[in-house]
This record gives C-alpha cells, sequence and structure tokens, in this order.
C-alpha cells in the first residue's frame, strides 16, 4: 500500500473522508515537508508513509471529536512544522487558523505551505505563547487551542487556556505518560479557569501507536496574572 492509499484508508478507518483536492493538499504538504526539512529541522520522520501516519493521520484525530466545529477560530500553539493546525484546516477548509511559533525558520515554512496549498484564512504568529496570553488581542479570542506534546500538560495549560474564551476549549494531543500529567495538572487546569471534559484514546491507524487527546473547557476567565512571563511556565510549573 502507497502513502496516498494509507492516507485515504487511515482516515476512513478514523472514520473521516477526504475528497480529492484535500488528498492532493496532503500530498503537496508531505512534499514540501520533506523538501524544506533538508534545510531546516522540522521533522525526524522523513518517510513518506510515516509522515501520513505519524503526523497528517495523528493531527487528524483531533477531528474525531465533536469540539471543533467549521467556521471556528483556532490556534494551534507551538505548532511546529504545522501539527495539529494545517491538516484541522484542510479538513475544515473554513476555519480561521493561528499557527503560533517561537522559531521564524518555521513560520516561512508555514507560510510556504498554507500559499502552495491554497488555505487561506491563516494568520502566522512567530513569539511565545506566555506573551501572547498577555496580549489583548489574542487573549481569551479563541474557541479552540490546539496543541501536539510540546510540554508537560500542566505546563500547556498555562501556555494555553488564557488564549481560549470562555466556553471554548484546549484540545491537547499526547503520548501514553497522560495519566500521570493529569494528576500534575488538576490544580493548574482549575487555576487558569479551566474543567477537564474527556481524554480519549486512539489507535493511530496502521500502526501499534496509541494516543490520547485530553479536552478541556474554559470554564471562566483566567486570572490576569496568568500567563506569567516567558518562561517561567517551564522553570516553575503550576503544580
Amino acid at each position: 500500500m502507497n502513502s496516498t492509499d494509507v492516507l485515504q484508508q487511515g482516515s476512513k478507518d478514523l472514520g473521516l473522508t477526504l475528497n480529492l483536492d484535500q488528498m492532493n493538499q496532503f500530498l503537496k504538504y508531505k512534499d514540501l515537508l520533506i523538501e524544506w526539512n533538508e534545510k531546516i529541522n522540522l521533522t525526524a520522520i522523513t518517510d513518506e508513509r510515516e509522515v501520513m501516519i505519524k503526523h497528517f493521520l495523528d493531527s487528524l484525530c483531533c477531528m474525531t471529536l465533536p469540539y471543533i466545529k467549521e467556521n471556528a477560530k483556532v490556534i494551534d500553539v507551538g505548532t511546529g512544522a504545522g501539527f495539529p493546525g494545517i491538516p484541522i484546516n484542510i479538513y475544515y477548509p473554513n476555519v480561521a487558523l493561528t499557527l503560533l511559533d517561537s522559531l521564524n525558520k518555521r513560520i516561512k515554512f508555514l507560510q510556504d505551505v498554507c500559499e502552495n496549498i491554497g488555505l487561506k484564512d491563516v494568520d502566522f504568529q512567530h513569539g511565545r505563547a506566555e506573551d501572547f496570553g498577555k496580549n489583548k488581542d489574542f487573549r481569551e479570542k479563541y474557541d479552540i487551542a490546539v496543541a501536539r506534546a510540546v510540554a508537560q500538560l500542566n505546563i500547556l495549560c498555562e501556555y494555553c487556556l488564557p488564549l481560549v474564551k470562555v466556553g471554548g476549549y484546549f484540545i491537547c494531543q499526547k503520548g501514553p505518560n497522560i495519566d500521570e500529567e493529569m494528576k500534575t495538572a488538576k490544580k493548574a487546569i482549575e487555576l487558569l479557569g479551566g474543567r477537564f471534559v474527556e481524554k480519549k484514546d486512539i489507535k493511530l491507524p496502521f500502526s501499534d501507536i496509541t494516543h490520547n487527546i485530553v479536552v478541556i473547557e474554559k470554564i471562566k476567565k483566567t486570572p490576569t496574572k496568568y500567563p506569567r512571563k516567558a518562561g517561567t511556565p517551564t522553570r516553575k510549573p503550576l503544580i
């Protein structure tokens, strides 16, 4: 089975359907990822089939839950090479997507991808989540914040929950050790105005990998002292 078939069948296994245009967008994205990866470090995964499974299908797992709607305002925090934000936007073209990353070279790659695959309503932001969480133009402006395993859950909550409006959700993709992280993050979630909703285990198609998606609802405004200044959430996590 070639990489294209893996993506098509894998999305069906997740209960999702990709049309021909979406398939072509993913194929172009894959080519650009492999091409740019020779110039800047974007991913350790460069085999085409593995890119389809561990980046694209993994990102699309977010769409198996009912929280991300068409026309939602979504921010991908610490997006890196665009995961899960760009696959979400390919699946739902009407999503208003913000890609936030601290490395400008990655932002240039993301701009190239979105221009080449025809994603129109994407806002590219270079900077740190702690600074954006304090900025009135971004604070509590999003229906959904997503993040894909960029830090421990209690740290991620301080990065992401300040950006989510009350009634919105923080959707976090994590690996197998999430149960311990959730215990540690309990206080941080409450402190930052969140409420744990669910944890969903998802087996990644064509692999023996099981990932978790944690969903946290924003039920009240984040106190103004959070997020703390850049670097503090990592050095002194809320516990």
